[in-house]
Order: structure tokens, then C-alpha cells, then sequence
């Protein structure tokens, strides 16, 4: 294996209690993991050296949230929003639709192109789900593809087919679909949300999957109030994603539980939603985690820069807690923040997840908006841009 010491560092953010932050640092990567992280006078020898000359070093960018298993586009529905439309769930079965009528290829290539584009931008671990194929086959054939991700996550329960009774659709969700995909996939996730699905049949579907092994994550209080962060919070979800509209008890929930809140706010500036309450949920002493939801219909963009300074510019989050939500606190609300080979974290044995910023620290991101900003990327220690 290869070691290569990054060093010339102008400002290391580690995501690690003991390690902090660090400035005029090095970093050493042997194989895919991080061997070394301290002063950079003290870097020991390794086989290649970059010289970041005085540029900012982050974990990669931990992507928790998305959906790329997918064919077509719905820009017309975008436009019509744009005129003053309002968003609506049922939307994705116009997704639905496409997908079904591409081929495997086309929907690999699909995958890995956005894979590759939020690669180049400093995204290094992402999850991804199923949700645009809602029928057993189609299911299937959707997890299988997902795999080139680094997470993927059931959701046949993404939407009910038209023409479908509910309560039947969800029966086949926990039932046959769910016995199907198991296998495949590390997660379930349910739509619980007016126009999808209610709170108990999400509950349902839940616990079939948690029966099963498969962790939870709850699609939840997105276009209104609703149950899903409460029933996150009680069925140990790993997070809940969305949260637009929060009540009081949602927040004190999540605060007093290990449910992450994920919050996309490149989808609620799509749909013209409010932007979540961060700052109540940090306050409260809740994990909180930033995501992109790349999808075509509601969020359409691969840039988590893009949500750290949203995060920043809009929500009044500080930028060490946006940047900290989209890398450990993504990597948190994956289950993969601790341990040997984490990610969104810089510390020796985390996976050579790194992001180098063309800045000299991480407050550029919200201060410089819409530039491009990624330097240098390794993904598992293999030099990737």
C-alpha cells in the first residue's frame, strides 16, 4: 500500500473531540485509512507528499440523503412550481414511470454519473434509495443497482401507486417487497407524510423492517405537521429527514433521543417550503445532520457546499456546525461516524475519506457562495479529484 502525507495544511477540521481543529497541520493516509493527524513539523515520512499550501482539510462530504436510482427529468414540474405551483407528493409518480422503462444500463449509468459529479465536489460516502419502481420486480431491480453506493435504503413505501388502495399497498411493501429487497439493503424508509403514507401504516412497515434487521429512517413533517418525527423517535429510527414544520414536543423528542434530524434545504428552497428550525433543534441539543435529497423532482443538485451555505446564509447555523452536520453529522445518521474505518471524521483509523478546500479555511464555503471551492479529493485513500 501507498502512504501519502498531506501537509502545509492552513486549517485541519478533524470532527474528533481530542483533536480539534488544527492549524498549520498534516495528515497521513496509508491505504484507505488515516494513519496520522497533528502538527505538520511533526509528519512522519511517506511515500508521496502533497503540499496543500495553506489550503483548508475536511472529511469528505457524508451525503445521507439522496435518490439516484432514477430515469427522466420533471423539469416542467420545477417550472411550475417556479410560477407558483405548490409541491405535492405525487409527483414522483412521473419518476416512477421513467424508471420503469429504463433499462438496467441506463439506470447504472444515471447512478454513477451523480455519484461521480458529487465525487468531484467532495462527497465521499453516500446513501441512496430505492423509491421510483414500487412494485416488486421494479423493487428489486432498483436495490440491486444501488449498490454502487455506499448506503442503500428500501423505500417502496415512497409513494402509493394510483389506482392502489393504500392499506394493500402497504401490506405488499412489509410483505413480499420488503422479503424481495431485504438482502440488499441496509435500510428502510417510509413517506409519512399527507398524500403518502399515515402514520400507522408507516409504523407498520417499520416494524417489519426492523424485524428483518434493517435499520429505520423516516421521510417526515416535510409539507405540514405530522407524526413522523414522533414515530421516528419511537421505533429508534437512526434519523428523520426533512423536519420543515417542527412543534415543540418534536424538537424535545428528538433532542432526548439518538434520531438525527437531516435536514435538506436545497429541497425546501425547490419546493418554496420554510426552512427548517435549526437553531432550535441545535439549542435543544439535537444531532443534526445536512443533506443534499438529490433527486429530480424536488431537489435536483449533488452540492452539499451549496446546503452548508444555505445552512449558514438562511438558517443561522454557525459554519463549524454546517459543516459538521454534512460530514459527521451525515456519517451519524448512517451509524458510521465511530469505529475503525468512520467516515466524516480525520482521526487515525477513519476511512481516507478527505476534502481539500482551494481556501484557507471552511468559512469560505458560506462566504464565497456558489464558487467552487474543492481543491483535491481521496475517496477510501484513492486520489479521486
Amino acid at each position: 500500500m501507498t502512504s501519502t502525507v498531506i501537509t502545509g495544511i492552513g486549517e485541519l477540521t478533524t470532527n474528533d473531540d481530542e483533536l480539534g481543529t488544527l492549524t498549520d497541520a498534516a495528515l497521513v493516509i496509508d491505504g484507505d485509512r488515516v494513519v496520522w493527524a497533528g502538527p505538520a513539523a511533526d509528519a512522519p515520512e511517506a511515500d508521496e507528499r502533497f503540499d496543500a499550501a495553506g489550503r483548508a482539510v475536511l472529511p469528505g462530504w457524508v451525503d445521507s440523503h439522496t435518490h439516484l436510482v432514477f430515469a427522466g427529468d420533471r423539469t416542467a414540474e420545477f417550472a411550475a412550481r417556479m410560477a407558483g405551483q405548490s409541491y405535492q407528493a405525487g409527483g414522483i409518480a412521473v419518476t416512477v414511470e421513467a424508471t420503469r422503462a429504463a433499462t438496467d444500463e441506463e439506470l447504472a449509468a444515471n447512478l454513477r454519473k451523480h455519484i461521480a459529479e458529487a465525487a468531484a465536489q467532495g462527497t465521499t460516502c453516500m446513501e441512496t434509495k430505492t423509491g421510483y419502481g414500487l412494485t416488486v420486480a421494479e423493487e428489486l431491480r432498483a436495490a440491486k443497482i444501488a449498490a454502487e453506493a455506499d448506503e442503500v435504503t428500501f423505500l417502496g413505501a415512497h409513494l402509493v401507486p394510483p389506482g392502489e388502495d393504500a392499506d394493500t399497498y402497504a401490506d405488499l411493501v412489509r410483505g413480499e417487497m420488503l422479503d424481495a429487497v431485504a438482502p440488499h439493503v441496509g435500510w428502510c424508509d417510509v413517506f409519512c407524510e399527507q398524500g403518502a403514507f399515515d402514520a400507522d401504516q408507516s409504523r407498520r412497515i417499520l416494524v417489519a423492517a426492523k424485524e428483518r434487521g434493517l435499520g429505520l429512517r423516516v421521510h417526515g413533517n416535510q409539507l405540514g405537521p405530522g407524526p413522523g418525527v414522533q414515530l421516528a423517535v419511537e421505533l429508534g429510527a437512526a434519523s428523520v429527514d426533512h423536519c420543515t414544520y417542527l412543534a415543540e414536543s418534536d424538537v424535545d423528542a428528538l433532542a432526548g433521543s439518538d434520531t438525527v434530524a437531516t435536514l435538506l434545504p436545497a429541497c425546501d428552497l425547490s419546493t418554496r417550503q420554510p426552512l427548517p428550525d435549526a437553531r432550535a433543534l441545535i439549542e435543544a441539543g439535537a444531532a443534526v445532520a445536512l443533506a443534499s435529497n438529490c433527486n429530480p423532482g424536488s431537489s435536483y443538485t449533488s452540492s452539499m457546499a451549496f446546503c452548508v451555505a444555505t445552512a449558514v446564509l438562511q438558517m443561522r447555523m454557525t459554519i463549524e456546525e454546517a459543516v459538521r452536520a454534512a460530514t459527521w453529522g451525515g456519517a451519524r445518521a448512517l451509524r458510521r461516524e465511530t469505529g475503525d474505518g468512520a467516515v466524516g471524521v480525520l482521526r487515525p483509523g477513519a476511512r481516507a475519506d478527505v476534502h481539500v478546500l482551494d481556501a484557507p479555511s471552511t468559512t469560505w464555503l458560506a462566504y464565497r457562495p456558489g464558487v467552487p471551492l474543492t481543491h483535491a479529493v481521496w475517496r477510501k485513500g484513492a486520489r479521486v479529484g
